[in-house]
């Protein structure tokens, strides 16, 4: 409906010369919007205010000259200049009811807007660390992430999905000697947990899954031989560091390695049966190991070396971060040869370049937020435009039970999985109350009314105004009446009750909201949306009667109430929320 209206300002202002190098279709786009109060018609445009000047003309001299090269059109009942040179739209019942037509004839794949040959889009998300099941924080990144790729598709732009495995460095090594530990245990020993280790139960079950067969035997007092002397409740880092070397030794670096794989690849499998569980699937499960492998790394920082972005101090391998905004430069090699995180980070951005991606979506926690201007800064000395990167940071999830915060520690061993939330809320109020809020705002999960099956679950409230639709349907049949769709479009002008219109309207808004949530990186705005959609809807079942006498009328209110469930279904989809038939 936008682009209709936006169409006609462009044909009025195609028949003006004068107004010609003024304007564009992307101004005129943008210059279009609804009104916020139908005192004032349904459409404004304030295009005569944004080019009065160029033009050197009184905006609402200009505002009388565009509306007199305005096209006749039938979906336009009047326009008129409102304020300092608003052009209001008010539309014609026809409007609407074209509207409500192409909701039907596109049926699922009503809100699709054009293909767009432009950015490639990498959307980077999760990817938590493999070091123990995800946690219900993780599951606002998946919900997040895999809702805003669903929008973005919907809006027309070409998008992959990535979950980039930490599955090299230190906290590798932290995992392996945990699991050894409960492998000490399960062997009848009594082994106390360090600090620095990884708890909870999940531990013990990988220890007794992995194969060991060939692992040597070890007793925990050549384990703990020679260690620091703070205890394993004291400060750990020192510690675990010297008994990941003691477990490397007694047992060898091969089968402390093969621990190592075994335990991350269980833990990886099943994140990634959590997530596709609650329909959060990638294209491609991206390897931190695999940077080492192929030499990523190396190539990576090949490239800034010859650009003359490196340098060495104290031993050490230095970025020039502070040449490209950032607080301090960067190392990349340590004194001891090792590569840092950071170098992991550019080479793994510099690889979604090479793969062909022109648009790096990242999808990371709000502590990660000085993380961006280092790995731009990597892009921008790489000779890749710092807007190629774009990070969206989604803020702590807080949930709740019976009142009481929950912990999520994944070290501590005492925090709520996202499967366990998932098993007690469902997966459809999960998914819906991850982004009910932005990404930008602290969320705390109330799970009593997540579950609850009341009007003031949204997720419940949207979902039962599909169901209802499909209930009118059924008593259709109990009557023995049947549904004419092509009588019913054909008789759309017979809906002329308040609520009809503003239901039509409403619908025809749909296409309007995915370009806003796309362009915002926003989900809620299509979860506010579709509440007002499943507001309006049931508002109007409970002042009307659709099963009526009146053939014609019958069919055009079936048609009404069909319209708004294809767009209740195609909304839900997006989201990741089913639409239930009956509830």
């Amino acid at each position: 409906m936008k682009t209709r209206i936006a169409n006609l300002v462009n044909s009025a202002l195609a028949a003006l010369p004068e107004l010609q190098e003024a304007s564009e279709d992307s101004v005129i786009a943008a210059s279009v919007e609804r009104t916020r109060d139908a005192s004032h018609g349904d459409f404004a445009c304030n295009i005569a205010m944004r080019l009065a000047r160029s033009a050197r003309k009184n905006p609402r001299d200009l505002a009388a000259t565009i509306i007199a090269a305005l096209p006749d059109n039938e979906l336009v009942d009047s326009v008129e200049i409102a304020g300092p040179g608003f052009i209001n739209f008010t539309l014609s019942g026809a409007a609407f009811q074209q509207a409500t037509a192409d909701i039907i004839e596109a049926g699922d794949t009503y809100g699709q807007l054009e293909k767009k040959a432009q950015p490639r889009i990498l959307l980077e998300f999760v990817s938590a660390n493999p070091t123990g099941p995800l946690h219900v924080g993780h599951g606002r990144h998946a919900a997040y992430g895999a809702t805003l790729g669903n929008i973005l598709e919907t809006a027309g732009y070409a998008v992959d999905r990535e979950y980039y495995v930490n599955d090299a460095g230190r906290q590798m090594d932290i995992l392996a000697v945990s699991v050894l530990l409960r492998w000490l245990e399960l062997d009848g020993q009594t082994v106390p947990t360090p600090e620095g280790g990884y708890k909870g139960d999940y531990i013990r079950d990988i220890a007794a899954e992995i194969d060991t067969s060939d692992v040597p035997k070890v007793l925990l007092e050549e384990l703990l031989d020679g260690l620091p002397a703070d205890a394993p409740d004291g400060s750990a880092d020192g510690y675990i560091d010297a008994l990941i070397a003691n477990a490397e030794r007694l047992i060898g670096a091969q089968h402390f390695h093969s621990v190592r794989a075994q335990s991350h690849e269980l833990i990886r499998a099943d994140i990634e049966d959590d997530l596709a569980e609650f329909g959060v699937t990638f294209d491609r499960w991206f390897s931190e190991t695999s940077l080492n492998d192929d030499h990523g790394i190396d190539s990576a920082l090949a490239v800034l070396q010859e650009r003359g972005k490196l340098y060495e101090k104290g031993g050490a391998t230095w970025f020039r971060a502070t040449d490209y905004d950032d607080e301090k430069d960067r190392v990349v090699i340590r004194e001891n040869g090792k590569k840092t995180y950071f170098a992991s980070d550019i080479a793994y951005h510099y690889d979604k370049h090479q793969r062909g991606y022109n648009h790096l979506l990242d999808i990371l926690g709000s502590d990660h937020h000085g993380y961006i201007a280092r790995v731009r800064a990597g892009l921008v000395a790489m000779g890749y435009a710092g807007d190629s990167l774009e990070v969206e940071l989604v803020q702590f999830v807080s949930l709740y039970r019976g009142g009481e915060k929950q912990a999520m520690s994944t070290r501590s061993g005492e925090f709520v999985t996202l499967r366990q939330l998932r098993e007690e809320v469902g997966d459809d109020a999960a998914r819906f109350f991850y982004v009910m809020r932005s990404n930008e705002q602290h969320l705390e999960f109330d799970l009593e009314l997540a579950k609850s099956r009341s009007n003031d679950n949204p997720v419940y409230y949207i979902q039962y105004a599909h169901a209802r639709v499909a209930s009118v349907f059924r008593q259709l049949e109990d009557k023995s009446l049947s549904y004419d769709q092509a009588a019913g479009l054909a008789s759309l002008s017979a809906l002329s009750e308040t609520h009809e219109r503003s239901l039509m309207s409403m619908l025809s808004r749909y296409p309007e909201v995915i370009e806003l949530a796309a362009n915002n990186r926003a989900p809620q705005h299509l979860v506010h949306y579709l509440r007002d959609v499943a507001n309006e809807f049931h508002t109007y079942y409970n002042a009307h009667t659709f099963i009526v006498e009146n053939t014609d009328l019958r069919n055009a209110r079936l048609t009404l109430i069909q319209a708004t469930q294809n767009v209740i279904a195609n909304g839900l989809k997006i989201l990741g929320v089913s639409a239930p038939e009956s509830m």
